[in-house]
């Protein structure tokens, strides 16, 4: 199956969007993939900001983006865009980073007047750095992502299936199916 690098643009410890992204990344390994969770929250706030292409936090980031087959792109929206900070990282990499790689677009927010920021905001960038195809992304409402206080995340039905139908066209695109298997051990 195909190597996955599941990229979380947000700035906060206790974002939905990260944890909306694992809960993607478990339904992809359940499908045979091998999946790398990147919180870019954790990369040096000097490295970023300062753009030291050099820092060894950012050459191993970009050596994961070089390893893998496809990407999953998470943010929450600020403003109308992506945020901040996955733009900090995105800056960083070379170019053509994304060249020959499928990427599956995500985006969380707290209104529907954001539900184009995908398209409008996201998707150029994505395209610009040489993807090789970006499959359908899905903006998903605050609202709908619920954590409870053990941690376990519940999607409303609505907005789960429409995540299920995205990501495993994702898995198709990667040349992997959508069956998913029973953990085992």
């Amino acid at each position: 199956m195909a190597a996955i690098l599941s990229v979380s643009g947000s700035p906060s410890a206790t974002s939905r969007t990260a944890r909306l992204l694992r809960h993607l990344d478990d339904r992809l390994r359940h499908q045979g993939h091998d999946v790398t969770p990147l919180d870019v929250r954790t990369l040096p706030a000097d490295a970023l900001l300062g753009a030291d292409f050099r820092h060894p936090a950012v050459v191993a980031a970009t050596a994961l983006f070089e390893q893998v087959d496809g990407v999953v792109i998470g943010t929450p929206i600020y403003k109308a865009a992506y945020s901040g900070l996955l733009k900090s990282l995105l800056d960083l990499l070379p170019q053509y980073a994304l060249t020959g790689k499928t990427v599956l677009p995500l985006a969380t927010g707290g209104s529907t007047a954001h539900v184009l920021a995908i398209d409008y905001a996201l998707r150029p960038v994505l395209s610009s750095m040489g993807a090789a195809h970006i499959v359908p992304g899905w903006f998903t409402l605050d609202k709908d992502i619920t954590v409870g206080d053990d941690g376990t995340l519940t999607v409303a039905p609505g907005a789960a299936e429409a995540l299920v139908k995205v990501t495993d066209g994702f898995s198709v695109a990667l040349g992997g199916r959508t069956t998913v298997l029973a953990p085992t051990g």
